[in-house]
C-alpha cells in the first residue's frame, strides 16, 4: 500500500529553518522568473539567514515538476548558481504535488543513514513558464526540413503540414491530467464531492475561511516570517513582500457567483474553491540534530516519521486519508495529539472529503483495513494561516511549504506535534509527523 519511515537510532534529523518566496499567481508579476531563478533566490536567502557556509553543505535536493529544458537537473543548477561549491552534489526529485516533501524525505534518508549531516531540501516551480509543445507532425516536419539538402526538399516537407499540426499542446493542461484514469485534477475533486456528499456551499465556505485566515496570517506577520521579499526583474522596482493570492475582500456572495469549471452542468468545483496555478520556491536547512546544536542552531523541529502511499488515481484527493494513518502509526502518535495540521488545499472538496474519511469508521474498515478511524480534525488546528486556496499551490514546492508553515506555527503555539499532509496527482498521498525540537 505504501512506504513509511520512523525516526530511530542515534541520528535525529531536524529542520533548522526555512524560507520561501512569496507565492504568485501564474502569469502574474513573477512570470518572467524561471524556476531555477526562483529556487536560487530562496536558497541564497536561506544561506544568508542561517549564516551557513555553503562549503558545509553535503548535498542539495529540490523538488520540481515542470522541469525547464535548459535546467534539466534543476536542483544541481540552483545549487551552483546559489554559490554552493561545485564539489557538492545536487539532484532533483519529482513526485508531483509531494515533490517538496519527497525532497525533505531524501534529506532525512541521507542524514539518518550517516552519509550526510547537512542537506538543503525544498522545491521550486514556475507554472507560468510551463511550455507549449509542438504536435508530432510539426516536430517531424522541422526535422525533415533541417536535414533536407535542397530548398525543394525543405518546401516539400513543410507542404505536408496541415492547420491542425500547428496547434500547440498545452503542457500545463497535459500535466494536470492523469494519463491512467483520464481525469484532470478538478474532475477527481468532483468525484470526491459526489462520493462524500460535499456540497457547493460547504466548499465555498471553506474557501472563504482559507482567505480569511491567510489575510489574518499576513496582517499579523505570521506568514511573513517564512517569506523573503522578491525583487522582480527587469527593473527590480517591483518588490513582492507577501503572497498575492489572499483576498481581504473575498465574500461568500462572490464565491457563489462563480460557475463550475470542470463539470459545467452539475459540478461544484469552481476557480474560487480551488487552488490557483502558482509560481514560487522554498528552501529548508535539514541537519543531524547534534551537529546543528553544536553549531549554535536552535532547530524548528525534528522529523518523527513520514509515509508515501498509492491509491486510485481517480480518487487522488484522498491521499492524506491513506498516508496519515501510516505516518501516525510509525511516529507512535494519534491524530488528536497533532496541535497543528497542514493539509494542502488543492481543492476545498478534497480537504472536506478527507475530513469525512479521517473520522469514518466505515472508511477505516473498508479502505484501510483498520479497526477504527483515526478521528476527526479540529478545525481550529487545521491550516490556521490559510492554505493553498488562498496562498497558491506551486506543485513542486507545496510539500516543503506546508512542513515549514506547520513548524513555524507549532513554535508560535508552544506545541509539541504537527502533521503535514497532501494529496498527490497520479493517485498518491504523503504525510509527515513533526515534533518541536
Amino acid at each position: 500500500m505504501g512506504i513509511g519511515v520512523k525516526a530511530g537510532g542515534s541520528r535525529s534529523v531536524v529542520i533548522v529553518d526555512g524560507i520561501r518566496t512569496p507565492f504568485v499567481r501564474s502569469g502574474g508579476p513573477a512570470k518572467d522568473l524561471p524556476a531555477q531563478e526562483l529556487g536560487r533566490l530562496a536558497l541564497v536567502e536561506l544561506l544568508a539567514r542561517t549564516e551557513l557556509d555553503p562549503a558545509r553543505v553535503d548535498e542539495v535536493v529540490l523538488g520540481n515538476c515542470g522541469t525547464p529544458s535548459e535546467a534539466a537537473n534543476i536542483g544541481r543548477v540552483i545549487a551552483l548558481t546559489a554559490g554552493i561549491p561545485k564539489e557538492i552534489p545536487g539532484f532533483t526529485v519529482h513526485r508531483n504535488c509531494a515533490s517538496g516533501m519527497e525532497a525533505v524525505a531524501q534529506a532525512f534518508y541521507k542524514i539518518a543513514a550517516g552519509v550526510a549531516d547537512t542537506v538543503i531540501a525544498g522545491g521550486t516551480e514556475s507554472m507560468s513558464q510551463y511550455p507549449l509543445l509542438a504536435q508530432p507532425a510539426l516536430k517531424e516536419a522541422f526535422e525533415k526540413m533541417a536535414s533536407a539538402k535542397t530548398l525543394g526538399a525543405k518546401v516539400r516537407a513543410a507542404s505536408r503540414l496541415r492547420p491542425g499540426d500547428l496547434k500547440p499542446r498545452v503542457g500545463l493542461l497535459e500535466g494536470l491530467t492523469d494519463p491512467v484514469c483520464g481525469l484532470n485534477m478538478g474532475q477527481t475533486a468532483e468525484r470526491l464531492a459526489r462520493e462524500f456528499n460535499v456540497s457547493r456551499e460547504a466548499q465555498d465556505e471553506f474557501a472563504l475561511l482559507s482567505h480569511q485566515r491567510a489575510v489574518a496570517g499576513t496582517e499579523s506577520g505570521r506568514l511573513l516570517e517564512e517569506i523573503a521579499p522578491l525583487y522582480v526583474p527587469p527593473g527590480y522596482e517591483t518588490v513582492l513582500a507577501e503572497d498575492v493570492g489572499p483576498r481581504p475582500q473575498q465574500s461568500i456572495e462572490a464565491l457563489q457567483r462563480l460557475r463550475p469549471v470542470f463539470e459545467k452542468r452539475h459540478g461544484t468545483v469552481t476557480a474560487g474553491n480551488s487552488c490557483m496555478i502558482t509560481d514560487g520556491a522554498c528552501a529548508l536547512l535539514v541537519m543531524e540534530e547534534t551537529k546543528a546544536r553544536a553549531e549554535g542552531y536552535e532547530p524548528l523541529g525534528r522529523i518523527l516519521a513520514f509515509a508515501f502511499v498509492g491509491l486510485d488515481p481517480s480518487r487522488m484527493g484522498l491521499g492524506p486519508a491513506f498516508a496519515t494513518p501510516m505516518a501516525l502509526d510509525r511516529a507512535g502518535c494519534r491524530l488528536a495529539d497533532m496541535e497543528v495540521i497542514e493539509i494542502n488545499e488543492a481543492f476545498a472538496a478534497q480537504v472536506l472529503a478527507n475530513e469525512v474519511a479521517f473520522a469514518s469508521e466505515k472508511f477505516a474498515r473498508e479502505e484501510l483495513q483498520r479497526g477504527e478511524a483515526i478521528g476527526g480534525i479540529d478545525r481550529a488546528r487545521l491550516n490556521p494561516n490559510g492554505g493553498a486556496i488562498a496562498l497558491g499551490h506551486p506543485v513542486g514546492v507545496s510539500g516543503a511549504r506546508i512542513v515549514l508553515t506547520a513548524l513555524k506555527e507549532l513554535r508560535r503555539r508552544g506545541g509539541e506535534l504537527a502533521l503535514a499532509t497532501l494529496c498527490v496527482g497520479g493517485g498518491q498521498g504523503a504525510a509527515m509527523v513533526l515534533e518541536a525540537a
